[in-house]
């Protein structure tokens, strides 16, 4: 018996911006200081559960941008490894869910999905002065 459900994230206020979208049935209207958030579901790396992840919006010519920042903490989001070991999953964004195929960027490609992040959500920055590691970003691309 395949187990769907989805489980809320511990966090209270992430569990509270997941249940407006749920309850909405849009990503609209839900935000984090007034800038546009998207709700992924991924499955988790250990547990092979569903889990629903609200992320900030950076999207450019129908691909987005995933930025495991963790508010500058000196580790890595539980969900940076979910994408690593399942990394197609769906995306909604607004009213629309489709499946994406998450990829981690480097160099020069990552440095340019970095300032469309930051141009999308400026906290980023003050995230990345807080830590020594290199904050990864993960490119998803529409599967085809």
């Amino acid at each position: 018996m395949t187990d769907n459900s989805v489980e809320l994230s511990p966090t209270e206020w992430v569990q509270d911006q997941t249940k407006k979208i749920l309850e909405k049935g849009t990503t609209e209207g839900v935000d984090v200081g007034g800038l546009p958030i998207v709700l992924l579901t991924l499955k988790g790396a250990k547990s092979g559960k569903l889990r629903y992840t609200p992320v900030m919006r950076v999207e450019h010519n129908g691909s987005y941008a995933v930025v495991a920042s963790k508010g500058g903490a000196d580790t890595h989001p539980v969900w940076y490894y979910n994408i690593k070991a399942n990394p197609e999953f769906p995306l909604q964004d607004g009213t629309v869910t489709k499946t994406y195929v998450a990829r981690e960027v480097e160099g020069d490609e990552r440095a340019e999905w970095w300032e469309r992040s930051v141009a999308a959500f400026p906290p980023y920055a003050e995230y990345e002065a807080k830590t020594d590691r290199l904050i990864p970003v993960f490119v998803l691309d529409p599967k085809s």
